[in-house]
C-alpha cells in the first residue's frame, strides 16, 4: 500500500534506492537527471534550461539537478508519476531526508571522530551523519520551484506538492536590504534552522595553525585567505595577471556575480607568495598561481587545498575548515575600531549589510580571557590615612 510506504519512509524504516544519476551535457542545460533505464528525465530539461537562461551559474544548475534527482528517486520508489504528486509525497521526502544517512558523511576511518560530536579544542561540531535542515529546506525550495515553473506553462501537474510559505513571501516582499530581518512563520514541512554566530579561529590557535604549514604555498594561501577574506574557490583561481604587487591587492571572480573585483592582501602574505613563485617559477598569464607539489604540474584544486587543511587538523586535533579562514578575516575586520562596517562589507563583498553585522560579536575566547582577568584581579583593600584613629574609623564604617 502507498500509505504504508509513506509511513515507513517517515519513520526511517526503509531507504530510497539510490538509482539514476546527474550527468553533464554538451548542450543547454549543462546538466540533466537520468532515470534508472538511462533515459533523460524530460520534465527536468526545460526547467534547468530556464535556470540557465535566467543567468544562473552552472554550479547552481548542477545543485538544482541533484535536488530534483532526490525527488524523482522518491517518486520512482513510490511508483507515483511526477505530475500526480501531492503533499503526501513531499511529506515522505522530508521524512526520508530527516532519517536517511547522507552518503557524503560516510566515515571510512574507524578512528575518525563521531559524526555530530563536538571538537574539544575548537568547540566546533562535526557534521552529523544525516542531511542538514538547510539541505532539506533547499530541496523543498527546488521542488516547489520546479512545479511552479510547469504550472506557469500549464504543463502536467494540477497542484504544487510543496506547501507555500505565504507568510515568508509577505514579510520579505518589501524588505530594505539594510533593514532588520523580519520574523515570519515557517511553512509546513520546512525545517527549523538554528542561527549561530560565525565561528572564527582564535588568535592563539591561529598561531599554531600558521606554524603547522609545511611549505610556502600553503603558508601564502592561508595568509591570503585570512587577510583578504576571499572564498576558497575564488583565491585558487587567481592568476599572475590578477596580482597588483604595487597596490598590495589582487583580483578575484566573485561568487554569485562573476564580477572581477579587487580585494586587499597583507604585505606578509604577498612576501610569502613572492617567495613561493620565485621558487616554482611564474606560471603562464592565464594559469592559476597555486600549483600542485607532486606529479604533473597542474592547478591546485579546492579538494586538494581542503586536504591540506585536513592533514593539519589531524596533527593539531582541530576541525577548522577553509571557510573558517573567511570567518576569521571577517571577525577581525568587523571588530577593528579603525574600520567601519560599510568598509568591511565592501571588502568581503556582502550583498546585505546585515550579513556583515553578524560578525559584530564577542567571541567565547575573548570572554574567557576577560573573565580570567576579572577573577585574578586582586580585590581592592580600603585604606585610611594614619591620622585617623582606628576606633573612629571602625565606629563610622564598621569592623
Amino acid at each position: 500500500m502507498l500509505q504504508d510506504l509513506h509511513r515507513l519512509l517517515i519513520e526511517g524504516r526503509v531507504d530510497v534506492p539510490r538509482v539514476g544519476s546527474v550527468v553533464q551535457m554538451d548542450s543547454i542545460p549543462r546538466y540533466a537527471v537520468v532515470a534508472p533505464d538511462g533515459a533523460v528525465v524530460e520534465p527536468v530539461v526545460p526547467y534547468l534550461r530556464g535556470l540557465t537562461l535566467d543567468d544562473n551559474r552552472p554550479l547552481t544548475v548542477r545543485s538544482y539537478a541533484y535536488d530534483l534527482q532526490r525527488w524523482f528517486r522518491l517518486l520512482w520508489f513510490l511508483g507515483v508519476e511526477w505530475d500526480r504528486a501531492t503533499e503526501a509525497e513531499a511529506s515522505a521526502l522530508v521524512g526520508w531526508l530527516r532519517t536517511a544517512p547522507n552518503p557524503q558523511r560516510r566515515r571510512r576511518n574507524p578512528n575518525a571522530p563521531q559524526a555530530g560530536s563536538v571538537n574539544i579544542r575548537t568547540g566546533k561540531r562535526y557534521l552529523g551523519p544525516g542531511y542538514a535542515p538547510t539541505t532539506i529546506n533547499h530541496c523543498l525550495t527546488v521542488v516547489s520551484s520546479f512545479y511552479a515553473y510547469h504550472l506557469h506553462y500549464s504543463r502536467g501537474p494540477l497542484v504544487n506538492p510543496v506547501p507555500e510559505a505565504v507568510a515568508q513571501r509577505r514579510a520579505l516582499a518589501h524588505r530594505a536590504p539594510d533593514g532588520q530581518a523580519p520574523l515570519f512563520r515557517r511553512a509546513r514541512l520546512r525545517q527549523r534552522v538554528r542561527q549561530t554566530d560565525p565561528r572564527s579561529i582564535p588568535d592563539a590557535m591561529w598561531g599554531e595553525l600558521f606554524a603547522a604549514m609545511t611549505c610556502d604555498r600553503d603558508t601564502a594561501a592561508i595568509l591570503l585567505y585570512v587577510s583578504s577574506g576571499s572564498r576558497a574557490s575564488e583565491l585558487l583561481g587567481v592568476t599572475p595577471g590578477d596580482i597588483d604587487w604595487a597596490r598590495q591587492l589582487f583580483y578575484v571572480v566573485s561568487k554569485g556575480t562573476d564580477e572581477r573585483e579587487a580585494v586587499p592582501a597583507s604585505p606578509q602574505a604577498l612576501t610569502v607568495l613572492a617567495a613561493y613563485l620565485d621558487r616554482i617559477g611564474l606560471p603562464a598569464a592565464h594559469e592559476p598561481v597555486f600549483r600542485t607539489l607532486r606529479g604533473p604540474d597542474r592547478p591546485l584544486t579546492y579538494f586538494a587545498m581542503r586536504r591540506v587543511l585536513q592533514r593539519v587538523n589531524d596533527r593539531l586535533g582541530t576541525n577548522w575548515t577553509l571557510h573558517d579562514l573567511r570567518h576569521t578575516a571577517a571577525n577581525r575586520m568587523a571588530n577593528d575600531p579603525n574600520l567601519t562596517l560599510a568598509q568591511v562589507r565592501a571588502i568581503l563583498r556582502h550583498t546585505d549589510l546585515a550579513t556583515t553585522g553578524r560578525y559584530l560579536n564577542a567571541r567565547v575566547e575573548d570572554l574567557f580571557d576577560a573573565l580570567q582577568a576579572h577573577y585574578t584581579r586582586p580585590r581592592v583593600q580600603r585604606t585610611f590615612s594614619a591620622a585617623y584613629d582606628p576606633a573612629d574609623v571602625k565606629a563610622v564604617f564598621g569592623g
